[in-house]
C-alpha cells in the first residue's frame, strides 16, 4: 500500500500525522452495511473508536447509528447529523449533566449499568417531564478470550449488571414511572477473532432474553454489542473484516421474536484498517545488542503499544525490495513504554526516511495526548492526493 507514489506526496508533509484511506472506508461501510441490512440488522458506530470529522461524515451519510460513551459524543454525533433516534448513551459513569443533555435531545436510548443509574435517570427524566428509553446492560460472564484491558463481559469486569441484581433491576423498572424498558444490552469485550465467542455470547442473550419475557416484560431490541477484531498482522491481505460470518453467527445463533429488533456496536472493525500513523526517522542509534529507529511519532501520537503491549505492522514508505534489519522501532517521549516494536524487519533505514504504522484507524487518533507538551497531531486524506 505504501509505495513510491505515497512516498513522493508524503515527502513534503510534516510529520508526524494519521493518513486516512477514505475508499477503503467507504468500502468498508457498504460491505458491513450490505451483510447487515439482508439480515434486518442495525448498526451504531461506536466513536470511541474514531471522531474525526471526515470519517464521521462518511459514516453519518451511510445511515449508521451512533454508540456514545460520555455526554460529549453524543454532542457531536449530533453536531454531526446522527438522528438522535439512532444514537444509545453507554458508559459506566454517566454524570446528571450528560443524562440531561441526552434527554433534552430525545436519545434512542440509555445502556444502563447499574440499579443507581436507573434511579438517577428515572429522577432526571421526571424532572424534565420525559419518559427516558433505557436498555439494561446485563454482564453475561462470557470470556472473549482477548487482553485483559478490553475484556468487558466477565463477572470480574466493572461493566454491566450482575446477574444476582437483576430480579431487583426487575423490580426497579416496574416502579419507576419514567422509564420504559426497549431492550437488553450485552458486550463482551473488543477485538475479538475467534466467532466461536459469538456463539457463546448468544446462547446467554437467548436465556435472558427468555428469562425477561417469560416474566411478562416485551423485549424490543436485542443489543449484542460489537467487538469483531481485525488483522493486525496483514491489512492489505484482510483489508475488510468478514462482516458475513459475523452476522451469520447472530442470524444462525440468536433467537428473536417477529418485529424484535438487533442492534450492534462496531467501531475498530469499521475504521482500524483505513487508519496508518505515518513518520519520520530521526536518528538511528546502534546500540551494544540493539539497533534503533527513533521516530518523531510516539506513544503521544499511538497509545496501544505501550498500553496494551499491542502488535501493529511497521514499514519503510515506498522501500521495495531490500535487505532488512531488525530495529527496535521507538519514539521520541521520555518513557521506556515509548515502544512500537521490538526486533522489527525493515529495510536498512536512515534520518528523514518515512515510516508507516498500519491499521491504526480505531484507537489511534483518539487516544492521542499532549504529554511532554507534544502538539496535536495532523492528519491527510487519500482523497487529498
Amino acid at each position: 500500500m505504501f509505495n513510491n507514489d505515497l512516498k513522493a506526496f508524503f515527502a513534503d508533509k510534516e510529520t508526524p500525522f494519521y493518513y486516512y484511506d477514505m475508499k477503503l472506508l467507504e468500502q468498508t461501510l457498504d460491505t458491513c452495511a450490505s451483510a447487515a441490512d439482508k439480515r434486518g440488522f442495525h448498526v451504531h458506530y461506536a466513536l470511541k473508536a474514531n471522531f474525526n470529522d471526515r470519517i464521521l461524515q462518511l459514516i453519518q451519510a451511510k445511515g449508521f447509528g451512533a454508540d456514545c460513551v460520555s455526554g460529549n459524543e453524543v454532542k457531536k454525533s449530533i453536531d454531526m447529523g446522527f438522528d438522535p433516534g439512532k444514537i444509545t448513551f453507554a458508559g459506566v459513569g454517566k454524570s446528571d449533566k450528560e443524562i440531561r443533555y441526552a434527554l433534552s435531545h430525545g436519545i434512542f436510548a440509555f445502556n444502563v449499568e447499574s440499579i443507581q443509574e436507573m434511579e438517577v435517570i428515572n429522577d432526571l427524566a421526571r424532572e424534565a417531564g420525559q419518559i427516558a428509553n433505557v436498555s439494561l446492560r446485563i454482564n453475561p460472564n462470557v470470556d472473549a478470550q482477548t487482553h485483559h484491558y478490553i475484556t468487558t463481559g466477565l463477572d470480574e469486569n466493572k461493566f454491566g449488571i450482575p446477574n444476582s441484581e437483576l430480579e431487583k433491576s426487575a423490580a426497579v423498572l416496574r416502579n419507576a414511572t419514567n422509564l420504559k424498558l426497549v431492550g437488553l444490552h450485552f458486550h463482551i469485550g473488543s477485538q475479538i477473532t475467534d466467532l466461536n465467542v459469538f456463539k457463546s455470547l448468544c446462547v446467554k442473550v437467548n436465556e435472558w432474553k427468555n428469562w425477561f419475557e417469560e416474566r411478562g416484560t416485551t423485549i424490543s431490541v436485542l443489543n449484542v454489542g460489537g467487538g469483531l477484531g481485525v488483522d493486525y498482522k496483514n491489512p492489505d491481505g484482510n483489508a475488510i473484516a468478514d462482516f458475513e460470518a459475523y452476522f451469520d453467527i447472530f442470524d444462525k445463533f440468536l433467537e428473536r421474536n417477529a418485529n424484535q429488533e438487533v442492534h450492534f456496536e462496531l467501531g475498530r472493525a469499521l475504521v482500524a484498517q483505513c487508519g496508518s500513523l505515518v513518520s519520520r526517522v530521526l536518528y538511528t542509534k546502534n546500540g551494544v545488542k540493539k539497533h534503533f529507529l527513533i521516530l518523531d511519532a510516539g506513544m503521544t501520537e499511538l497509545m496501544r503499544p505501550a498500553l496494551y503491549q499491542a502488535y501493529h505492522k511497521i514499514e519503510k514508505v515506498g522501500s521495495g525490495e531490500q535487505a532488512t534489519i531488525n530495529y527496535d522501532v521507538v519514539g521520541p517521549i521520555c518513557e521506556s513504554s515509548d515502544c512500537f516494536g521490538k526486533e522489527v524487519p525493515l529495510p536498512i533505514s536512515q534520518r528523514g526516511d518515512l515510516i508507516a504504522i498500519r491499521t491504526a484507524g480505531a484507537y489511534g487518533e483518539v487516544m492521542a495526548s499532549n504529554y511532554n507538551l507534544r502538539e496535536e497531531i495532523r492528519y491527510i486524506y487519500s482523497d487529498q492526493l
